[in-house]
Parts: C-alpha cells; sequence; structure tokens
C-alpha cells in the first residue's frame, strides 16, 4: 500500500480514499482494502497523524450494518449525499436515531459506538479518525 502526495486526475472515493495529514495534506491511499494487512500497513503509513489524520472515503449500500463501531480517536463525520439512512448511537446505554437524507450530516462523538439502517440505496462520506476503530456484531 502507497500514499500517494500528488495523484493524477479524479480519485473514486468509493475505491480510494484520501488520508488528511498534518501540515494540511491530502494523500491518496492506494492499495486500500478492509483486510487486516492493509489496515495494518495504513496504521503504520499514518502513525505520525496520530489522532489528528483523517480517512475521507465513500461508502454506497443498500443493506443495514451488520455490526456497531467506534472512532476512540476522535469525532467522525457522516454526510449523506443521495438516499437515506438511519444512524444509530448509542450514548449511555441509550440509542439515539439520527435520520440522514441528501446533504444532511452528524457527527458521531469520539468513543461512541455507532451503527446504522439504510432506509434505501444510500451513498455517504465519512471523515474518520481512524486509530484504535473497534467493531462489535450488531
Amino acid at each position: 500500500m502507497e500514499l500517494v502526495i500528488e495523484p493524477r486526475g479524479a480519485i473514486d472515493l468509493t475505491a480510494m480514499p484520501i488520508h488528511l495529514s498534518l501540515g494540511s495534506r491530502a494523500l491518496a491511499v492506494e492499495g486500500f482494502g478492509w483486510d487486516g494487512d492493509v489496515l495494518a500497513a495504513y496504521t503504520a503509513a499514518t502513525a505520525d497523524d496520530g489522532a489528528d489524520g483523517r480517512l475521507v472515503m465513500v461508502f454506497q449500500g443498500n443493506e443495514s450494518w451488520e455490526t456497531w463501531e467506534r472512532h476512540p480517536a476522535g469525532d467522525e463525520v457522516v454526510i449523506c449525499l443521495s438516499g437515506r439512512m438511519t444512524l444509530i448511537q448509542e450514548i449511555d446505554g441509550e440509542h439515539e436515531h439520527v435520520v440522514l437524507g441528501p446533504f444532511d450530516a452528524t457527527i458521531n462523538p469520539g468513543g461512541v459506538w455507532h451503527t446504522a439502517d439504510v432506509d434505501e440505496p444510500v451513498s455517504f462520506l465519512t471523515i474518520t479518525p481512524g486509530p484504535g476503530t473497534e467493531h462489535r456484531p450488531r
């Protein structure tokens, strides 16, 4: 996996995320994937950014999430681009539902477990602090 400083042309954020780095740098992440080895390589490559680095990516789907996740390193921004989804945040043992439609945004506070129900095909952008992200079954 390689972080590219000056990518040429358009970047498909559904396939290649961008890492927002210290010093106001934006780096395309070539070869990114959701397997353990790639995530470990990404974490190592961006370790100097600590909790201040952010991964920007677009997700598309028509199914509710099968897991909960949380980001202990900081807040995550979620922006719905199209469709409709309900983000569920577990705060103080209670589930708070946030309905997002096109161009609506919300913040998942650092350390808060969250999941989502997809009400119709959806496309959404996330700006995520990656270090220490955890998952659990829904």
